[in-house]
């Protein structure tokens, strides 16, 4: 009985943890309010702009290339 709930446990991280590591953030700019934001959701071009053409592993690595954009001041 005990190597069925390995089984299970091993499946449940071999799914799980690939969409856990999948999490990306993009600076983008609303064309509206001309304010910037990081999102996690690639901006459509319409009402979020991409401003840094670039994909960030960490929200933390976002916001500071979102500080560093002249755009973004």
């Amino acid at each position: 009985m005990t190597p069925k709930y390995l089984l299970i446990g091993l499946m449940l991280v071999a799914f799980v943890a690939p969409a856990a590591a999948a999490t990306e953030y993009y600076v983008a700019k609303d064309t509206t309010s001309n304010k910037c934001s990081v999102v996690m959701k690639k901006p459509d071009g319409k009402k979020m702009m991409d401003v840094g053409m670039k994909v960030y592993k960490t929200k933390d690595d976002a916001d500071k290339a979102m500080k560093a954009f002249p755009d973004c001041k």
